[in-house]
C-alpha cells in the first residue's frame, strides 16, 4: 500500500488516476524547487504528470526541464505517495500517485518554459517548511536526515 498524504478519498466522487514523477534536486546544501503562481502560489518539487506511453524517467526529465530549465542526471527513485486532490487546471479530481526521485541538477539550459513557473534555490530546511503538500515535505525531510 502506498502511503497517503492529505485528505482521504471521498466516497461517490470520481477520481482520475494521475501518476507523476517529481525530483529532489540538490546542489550542495540547497534544493531546486518550482514556484507556481497560477492557479495558486505554491512551492513544489519539480516534476509532473506522466503522459500516456511515457516512462516515469522520461516524464521526470521533461517536467524538470519545463518547470526549471535544468537538465538532470542520475535519477534514483526514493519512493512514492498518493494524494486525492482537485486539479483546477484540468477541472478534475485526481488520485495522484507521486513517484519521488533524487537527481543531480547538471546545467541550466533555459528559463522555465511552463507558464507561471519559476525555479527557486533554497535550503532543505526552508524547503521542508514552504513546500505546498505534505508528501513533498515528508520526502525532503527524510532526504535531509539521510545526509545523501
Amino acid at each position: 500500500m502506498i502511503r497517503r498524504f492529505g485528505a482521504p478519498r471521498v466516497n461517490g466522487r470520481d477520481y482520475v488516476l494521475r501518476p507523476g514523477a517529481y525530483a529532489i534536486l540538490a546542489r550542495g546544501s540547497e534544493l531546486l524547487l518550482t514556484f507556481q503562481s497560477d492557479p495558486f502560489n505554491e512551492f513544489q518539487l519539480p516534476g509532473g504528470g506522466i503522459d500516456p506511453g511515457e516512462t516515469p524517467l522520461a516524464a521526470l526529465h521533461r517536467e524538470v526541464m519545463e518547470e526549471t530549465g535544468w537538465k538532470i542526471a542520475q535519477p534514483r527513485r526514493l519512493g512514492a505517495f498518493r494524494k486525492f486532490t482537485y486539479m483546477p487546471e484540468y477541472d478534475k479530481w485526481a488520485e495522484k500517485i507521486c513517484h519521488i526521485y533524487h537527481a543531480l541538477p547538471v546545467r541550466q539550459i533555459s528559463d522555465p518554459t511552463e507558464p507561471d513557473h519559476q525555479a527557486v534555490w533554497t535550503s532543505s530546511i526552508t524547503a521542508s517548511r514552504i513546500l505546498h503538500n505534505d508528501g513533498d515535505q515528508h520526502f525532503v525531510a527524510r532526504y535531509a536526515q539521510s545526509g545523501l
